[in-house]
């Protein structure tokens, strides 16, 4: 299929991906259409096709790079030091924060989407989401033996602290009352509260 004139593929595919991710955050997966996608792009609908292969591909696409580059900037703030399980903790919930806070489009359909991901889609999606949830609850287990935590059970505090951190981008404007630092201070001390350790590093 030849593409439409005027468009080029180094251009035209991230438009692609950009049109469906402000589509699907602001009506949802199930109502857009390859046709609105293709009318916000300013391509013709089959052009669509050079770039994606349907409408369930770019739903699995952003989700899955969502993901691996939340895993990435997480492994690049670890960096290979070695701190005290409440230092990781406080790295984590950094991490998250600044990674998250621009990108409320991706976090909304990161998890609201996940009920129309076929079940393969699903699944490869699961693993990333396990594989960020294991590496906090690492953290929390490291910080049980150390004794710097105290935490019965660390499953439970896990997610209830990726529930808390996952909910910001709800509710954030840049032009807040609190700038991003001293969010990312304000939902460091919540953890510290949920894992029973002192107020200060």
């Amino acid at each position: 299929m030849a593409r439409t004139t005027g468009s080029h593929s180094q251009k035209t595919g991230p438009k692609v991906t950009q049109a469906a991710q402000r589509l699907f955050a602001q009506y949802g997966y199930a109502a857009v259409s390859m046709r609105q996608i293709a009318a916000e792009v300013g391509v013709q609908v089959g052009a669509l096709y050079n770039y994606t292969p349907d409408k369930q591909s770019l739903l699995f696409s952003l989700m899955q790079e969502h993901m691996s580059g939340l895993l990435a900037a997480w492994k690049s703030q670890q960096g290979g030091a070695k701190g005290t399980a409440l230092e990781a903790l406080m790295a984590f919930v950094h991490c998250h924060m600044q990674y998250h806070l621009p990108r409320s489009e991706a976090v909304f359909i990161a998890y609201m989407e996940l009920r129309n991901l076929t079940a393969d889609n699903f699944g490869q999606i699961e693993k990333l989401r396990k594989t960020y949830e294991d590496a906090l609850e690492a953290i929390i287990k490291t910080g049980i033996q150390t004794g710097e935590f105290e935490v019965t059970d660390s499953k439970i505090v896990t997610l209830a602290i990726i529930g808390m951190l996952k909910e910001v981008s709800t509710w954030y404007r840049p032009d807040g009352r609190l700038s991003d630092v001293a969010l990312i201070e304000r939902y460091q001390t919540m953890a510290r509260q949920l894992v029973g350790a002192p107020a200060q590093v």
